[in-house]
């Protein structure tokens, strides 16, 4: 699967995108993704051979340059473990840092949400995002997406400095099909 923007292409990974992906996940920006660090060539080769493996495993590349500057990412859910209808994804994004603040996250996740819901079925989209990662809560409202509820010490991804858990605060965002369509 290929999805085009105006400035993008989103496509599966291949494993020549491993020096790419090597630069932001070597150390990943935000807490949340640090079960992805990347520690080496080799390791960033092997994880793109996995992802390749995924049609809604994307990578976020740059059409002028063919540079991967980031990803996104969902998988189907039902709303109860015995449902045949997977309609509900939560999408996930991540960019390099060098690229932020330049409408490429928005450009691919309203490219994304819109296959999601044309082309996949989705009845429903969320997403998690920690209290104190601003961008990612704006890109949310930019997309659409309404502020559902803020968990308090919802996960840890890291630990403090004596060891113990930091627990972090996440906000959980949502929009429907029929709400992506109204827009």
């Amino acid at each position: 699967m290929i999805i085009e923007t105006e400035r993008l292409i989103l496509r599966p990974f291949k494993e020549s995108d491993a020096g790419d992906v090597l630069t932001y996940l070597a150390a990943p920006a935000v807490h949340c993704f640090y079960s992805m660090k990347l520690d080496s060539l080799e390791a960033a080769k092997d994880e793109m051979k996995k992802r390749g493996e995924d049609d809604l495993y994307l990578a976020i590349v740059l059409k002028e340059s063919d540079k991967v500057i980031g990803e996104i990412f969902s998988h189907p859910e039902g709303t109860n473990p015995e449902d045949e209808v997977m309609d509900t994804f939560s999408p996930c994004w991540m960019l390099n840092l060098s690229y932020i603040c330049k409408g490429y996250a928005y450009e691919a996740a309203h490219a994304y949400f819109d296959h999601l819901f044309n082309e996949r079925g989705a009845r429903r989209l969320y997403a998690y995002t920690e209290d104190t990662n601003l961008p990612s809560q704006h890109l949310c409202e930019r997309l659409g997406m309404r502020r559902e509820g803020l968990f308090m010490e919802f996960v840890s991804f890291i630990n403090n400095p004596d060891g113990t858990p930091l627990y972090e605060n996440t906000m959980q965002y949502a929009i429907l099909k029929k709400e992506w369509e109204a827009q």
